[in-house]
C-alpha cells in the first residue's frame, strides 16, 4: 500500500513538472525567438555519424522583414485555412483520413500550428504518444500565441534544405540574398518543397515533382489573403478574402 502511495505522489510531482515546464516554455518563446529544434540536433548528429560537419544553417529573422510572399506561399502549400481554424482543420483531418483510405502514399492533415507545434517541442515520428504531444502543444500555442507569431515561429524552425532551417538560412544558402528580399516565384518555389526539403533541395533545379508543387502552391494563392502584420487584426468572417482592419 506504501508503495502505491509513493508510486501515486510520484507521478503527480511529474505530471506537475510536465505541464508547468512546458507551459513556460510555450510562454518564453512567445517572446524569444527559438535557438535550437530537436530536429536540428537531430541532423547535426546524422551529419557527423556521415562524416560531415555537425553546424545547420540557421538565422532568426522577425516575419515582418521576410518577404511578405512567403507566409503566404507557406498558406497556399501547407495549411489554407491556418487564418480561419484555432489549431486543427477538421475539414482537412476528413480529406487526409478519406484519401488514406484508399492510397498507399500517405496524406498528411497537419496544420502549421501542428507543425510548428512539433518542429519546436517535439521529434519526428508517428507515434500516437508524439501524436497526443503535438495536439497538446498545438492546443497551448494556440492559445498563447498570435497567428503572426505561430507563421514567424514556422517559417524560422522549418527545415527548408540539408542542414538548412528558416527562411533566412535558405535564403542566404539558396538564394544569396536575405529573407526579405526572396521574389514571389522564390517563396513558391520554397513552400513547394516542404514536404520533402531534402530530396526536393531549392538549391538545385526543381524535378518534376517541385515543378508540379509550384503549379498548385501559385494557383492557391490566388484565394489566400495577404498575412497580417504585427497587430495588424483580421476579421475571420472576411478573412478568406484577404479583408483586414487595423
Amino acid at each position: 500500500m506504501f508503495v502505491v502511495k509513493w508510486l501515486f505522489r510520484m507521478l503527480k510531482k511529474v505530471l506537475a513538472f510536465f505541464f508547468v515546464s512546458t507551459i513556460l516554455a510555450v510562454v518564453a518563446y512567445r517572446f524569444i525567438p527559438v535557438p535550437i529544434t530537436p530536429l536540428m540536433v537531430i541532423r547535426s548528429v546524422e551529419s557527423v555519424r556521415e562524416g560531415g560537419s555537425p553546424w545547420v544553417h540557421h538565422s532568426w529573422v522577425p516575419l515582418d522583414e521576410m518577404s511578405k510572399h512567403l507566409p503566404v506561399a507557406a498558406m497556399a502549400g501547407e495549411d489554407a485555412r491556418f487564418l480561419l481554424h484555432h489549431g486543427f482543420d477538421k475539414e482537412a483531418i476528413k480529406k487526409a483520413a478519406k484519401y488514406n483510405s484508399t492510397h498507399k502514399n500517405k496524406l498528411g492533415g497537419s496544420t502549421i500550428s501542428q507543425q510548428t507545434a512539433k518542429n519546436v517541442f517535439l521529434w519526428p515520428s508517428r507515434t500516437w504518444v508524439r501524436k497526443g504531444l503535438e495536439a497538446y502543444f498545438t492546443t497551448l500555442i494556440e492559445f498563447f500565441w498570435s497567428k503572426h507569431r505561430i507563421m514567424e515561429v514556422y517559417l524560422n524552425s522549418i527545415e527548408m534544405g540539408p542542414q538548412v532551417f528558416g527562411a533566412q538560412a535558405v535564403a542566404r544558402e539558396h538564394f544569396n540574398k536575405d529573407a526579405a528580399d526572396l521574389t514571389r516565384s522564390e517563396c513558391i518555389l520554397i513552400a513547394a518543397s516542404f514536404p520533402n526539403p531534402i530530396v526536393h533541395n531549392t538549391k538545385k533545379s526543381p524535378d518534376k515533382f517541385l515543378k508540379r508543387r509550384q503549379r498548385r502552391v501559385e494557383l492557391n494563392m490566388k484565394y489566400i489573403p495577404s498575412f497580417p502584420r504585427e497587430g495588424e487584426d483580421y476579421d475571420p468572417g472576411t478573412a478568406a478574402r484577404g479583408v483586414y482592419r487595423k
